[in-house]
Formats: structure tokens, C-alpha cells, sequence
């Protein structure tokens, strides 16, 4: 969960929308160029995350977290050597895309699978609370260094906070479990081998992985998509800003809520159902924001629901259908494309207003493509590996 509130949502999103006012004002560069950048930080995290989820799986977790979350803080405290040029603006922010991949949940989770099995559901949405508490805290934290320090020494008090909360946790306390002569032996491979579940090559032949991507990518598509543009929809409406943001902020508390109870639940129910459920929520949410028939925090709190839920159910159902024996692999192949459907979500809609004035035929396509998400989900079939009894 420490480790978690200084990820790369927490420090390359949200954080970075706290430092873009500052930036641009004291180096001229125009907003766009400076979310360019931030855009450009995610797509780079979300090209390298499969190739670093195999190298998870073959050299393990605690060293692949320690090397990343050390070049992470540097690459974050380096970005107060921003100058007036754009060419060194797109270079830091796209290295500290590449170094924030090991601060995304693909290895977390797996260790945390490796280590629970009748109540791993709960022990991932108790772990995966983190990333809605850096939503919270990480901007105010990110606000409070500016406004006492400047934006240069902010992203520096930044990249020691990333190493203080991950690094120390994670060099202290994580390890994965070890049979006793796997102990005496320098073989990562074999140990591997010895884990319950299918080869990568052949879990991505299935149908059943494509069609969990497809599901999440949808997922993060639609539900990631309308909450980037809920204060712009509500102060276009006459709400004040300040009411807007508060819906918004209404949205991360039910995030840390959704991880939590989707944890518990899908432990003691078939997860698909728990999934359908989570993804209903956000049809719900979309539908009160485009129709305006309730209060706006009731919209963004079912939202925050859907997306509190996404990373939770994707890290439990690909360890029940294809093991931990290749988790790693499987869950940064996977979760590449959730971080993409992030980006195309927000263009959809944004793209929907400039061309017709109006979000609600953007609305209208995400209730279509989440109504898809749950008809694939209830496709999936029993566990391969259930938890032993």
C-alpha cells in the first residue's frame, strides 16, 4: 500500500496536473505541449510494463522494485532541470515513464498472489487501496512543495518521497515465497517452473485472456474516460468549480472503498458476477452525469466504484484462470492496454465535444461498449485454479 501511493498514476498524472500551471508559467510552454508530455509518460510506461512483468517473473520481485523505484525517484527529482525547451521537456517526462513502470501494480500484485490464496482477493484490494490514497494525498503533498518551495524543489521533494514510501517498505519486507531447498538454490527458472499455472505462449492463445482484456480495456476506456472530464461537463452546466471537484474528489474515496469491498467479495463469490456488478455501477454513474437526474457526486461515486474494482478483479482472475506461474508476463501484457484505453476514453469524449457540441453521444457509446464489457465477462467459464480448500 506504501509502495503503491507514490505510483505512476499518483506522481505522473495527478502530481503532474498540480506542477502544469506553475511549469508553464515560469518556462512558457503552452498546456498542450505540457499534457503532450504527460501523455507521452504514460504510453511509454504502458510499451515497456509487459517486457517488465517477464523479467519479474524470471529474476523476481524485490530486485526489479528496488532497481525501478531507485531510478524512478531520480528521473522525478531530475525533472527540476526542466528548461524552455521542448525537446528536454519530452525526454524527462518519457524516462520517467520508462523507470515508472516497476511503480504500477503488475508487480505488487503478483507478490501478494504468490503469498495469499483463500483471501487473496482481500489482501489485493487492501494493497491496491494505496493507489487511491496517493490520488488523495499526492496532489496535496505536490501543492504544499510549491507553495512553500517552488516547482523545482517540489519534484525533488517528490522523488524523496517516492524512495521513503516504496523504496524502504519494499527493501525491508518483500520477498516472494520460497520452498526450503529452492532456498539453497541459485536457479530462478526452476523455481518457477515448480509454480501452479500455464505457459505464457499458451495462455495467450487463449480466448480467455483476450477476452479479459478486451473487458478491462473497455473498462478503464469508458470509466477513465468520463471521470477526466466530469469538472469540465459540470461547470459547463453552471456548478460551481468548487462543487465540481468536490464530485470528483468524492470519486477517489469510493476508488479506496471499491478496492476494498471488491476484495472481500470476489474471495467468497464467482468474481465474473462480482465483476459484472462493478462494471453495472459505472452504466449507472455515466447515465446520472449525462441525464443530470441526481446529485453529481452520486455519479462519480458509482464511477469510482467501477474503477476502484478494475485493477483488483483483472490481478485475482488472471491468477484463478492461468496460475502465478507467469503472472507477471500476463498482467503487464494485460494491463498495457488499460493504460491505453486511460488516453482513448479521454480523447473520445473530448474529440465528441469539439466535433458535436455535446458529450452525450460520447455517453450513449460508453454505455454500448460497458454493456460489452459484462456480456465477455460472463463468457469466462469456472476457475483452472481455484483457492485449495
Amino acid at each position: 500500500m506504501l509502495g503503491l501511493i507514490v505510483g505512476q498514476g499518483s506522481i505522473n498524472v495527478f502530481a503532474a496536473g498540480v506542477f502544469l500551471t506553475p511549469v508553464a508559467r515560469e518556462l512558457g510552454f503552452g498546456r498542450g505541449e505540457i499534457s503532450t508530455a504527460i501523455g507521452l509518460s504514460s504510453v511509454v510506461t504502458a510499451a515497456v510494463t509487459p517486457f517488465f512483468g517477464r523479467l519479474v517473473d524470471r529474476l523476481g520481485v524485490r530486485l526489479m522494485l528496488l532497481w525501478s523505484i531507485t531510478l524512478f525517484a531520480l528521473a522525478t527529482a531530475a525533472l527540476s532541470l526542466l528548461t524552455a525547451s521542448t525537446a528536454v521537456l519530452f525526454v524527462l517526462f518519457a524516462v520517467s515513464g520508462v523507470t515508472a513502470v516497476g511503480q504500477n501494480p503488475t508487480a505488487y500484485c503478483k507478490v501478494i498472489t504468490a503469498w495469499f490464496d483463500r483471501q487473496r482477493g482481500l489482501a489485493l484490494g487492501l494493497a491496491l487501496a494505496g493507489v487511491g490514497l496517493g490520488t488523495v494525498f499526492i496532489p496535496q503533498l505536490s501543492h504544499a512543495l510549491i507553495a512553500r518551495f517552488g516547482w523545482r524543489m517540489g519534484y525533488v521533494g517528490l522523488g524523496v518521497a517516492i524512495f521513503a514510501l516504496a523504496f524502504m517498505p519494499v527493501a525491508l519486507f518483500i520477498h516472494e515465497p520460497a520452498k526450503p531447498e529452492a532456498a539453497r538454490s541459485p536457479d530462478r527458472m526452476r523455481d518457477v517452473a515448480e509454480l501452479p499455472g500455464i505457459g505464457f505462449a499458451e495462455a495467450i492463445r487463449t480466448w480467455r485472456y483476450w477476452a479479459m482484456t478486451l473487458t478491462f480495456f473497455l473498462a478503464a476506456t469508458t470509466i477513465n474516460g468520463s471521470l477526466i472530464h466530469v469538472v469540465a461537463l459540470l461547470t459547463d452546466r453552471g456548478i460551481p468549480a468548487s462543487v465540481a471537484v468536490g464530485a470528483l474528489s468524492a470519486a477517489g474515496l469510493a476508488l479506496i472503498g471499491g478496492r476494498i469491498v471488491a476484495g472481500y467479495c470476489i474471495d467468497k463469490i464467482f468474481a465474473p458476477y462480482i465483476a459484472v456488478f462493478f462494471l453495472l455501477s459505472p452504466m449507472a454513474g455515466i447515465a446520472v452525469l449525462a441525464t443530470g437526474t441526481a446529485a453529481p457526486a452520486v455519479g462519480t461515486v458509482l464511477l469510482g466504484l467501477g474503477i476502484g474494482a478494475e485493477i483488483d478483479l483483472m490481478s485475482f482472475i488472471i491468477s484463478r484462470y492461468f496460475g502465478v506461474r507467469f503472472f507477471g508476463a500476463l498482467h503487464g501484457f494485460m494491463f498495457a492496454p488499460v493504460m491505453l484505453g486511460n488516453a482513448a476514453g479521454a480523447s473520445i469524449l473530448g474529440w465528441c465535444f469539439q466535433w458535436l457540441h455535446s458529450y452525450a453521444p460520447g455517453f450513449a457509446l460508453f454505455e454500448v461498449l460497458l454493456a460489452t464489457a459484462c456480456v465477455l465477462m460472463m463468457t469466462l467459464g469456472r476457475y483452472r485454479y481455484p483457492a485449495a480448500s
